[in-house]
């Protein structure tokens, strides 16, 4: 079973398989030497915007240079969100960016790979793992059996919340320990 977990950002969706291994489902694009990206799966010339939408459905994409067959994904990724950051205004704080400039893409590239990456996965399992127990806060609090007579609900007591955090906190205990287990 795979669980795709949803964050948004900007409007934009982005998906993060909770498994941690890499998608099967790659999409191969060529990219020839006008510049012009072609979709192998779909045999059509795409735009930037085009394989960025395709990875916001959570697929994976390659990218091939036509003529060499190196491959340039990381480099067409890169574009995308610099393009991305050019609508925005801005992706990363300009401090940071004076440090990947200062530092060079040799010094940071280990931090990105292993650092980043793996640091964004756990925002993104934690903060879903949240909002489902702040869904169910609101759940019980929202039940409409229970309103009062003024229309409003009545809120929960704060043993009742604290209650049901501490319940949440095992629950998740124990899912890291059975799964440290394995």
């Amino acid at each position: 079973m795979e669980i795709i977990f949803i964050a948004s950002y900007h409007k934009s969706i982005f998906r993060y398989h909770a498994q941690g291994h890499a998608m099967t489902d790659h999409v191969v694009f060529k990219r020839y030497p006008n510049r012009r990206l072609y979709n192998t799966e779909k045999s059509a010339y795409v735009t930037l915007s085009q394989i960025s939408d395709i990875i916001k459905e959570g697929r994976r994409v390659r990218v091939l240079d036509a003529k060499t067959g190196e491959d340039v994904t990381a480099f067409i990724l890169t574009q995308i969100i610099v393009e991305e950051a050019k609508n925005k205004n801005a992706l990363l704080p300009a401090p940071l960016l004076h440090l990947v400039i200062r530092y060079g893409g040799n010094v940071l590239s280990e931090f990105f790979e292993k650092y980043l990456e793996l640091s964004i996965k756990n925002y993104l399992t934690y903060k879903s793992a949240l909002d489902e127990q702040f869904k169910a806060w609101l759940g019980k609090s929202m039940d409409i059996s229970s309103l009062t007579p003024g229309g409003f609900p009545p809120f929960m007591s704060m043993e009742s919340i604290l209650e049901s955090f501490s319940d949440w906190a095992k629950k998740l205990k124990s899912k890291r320990n059975g799964k440290s287990k394995e």
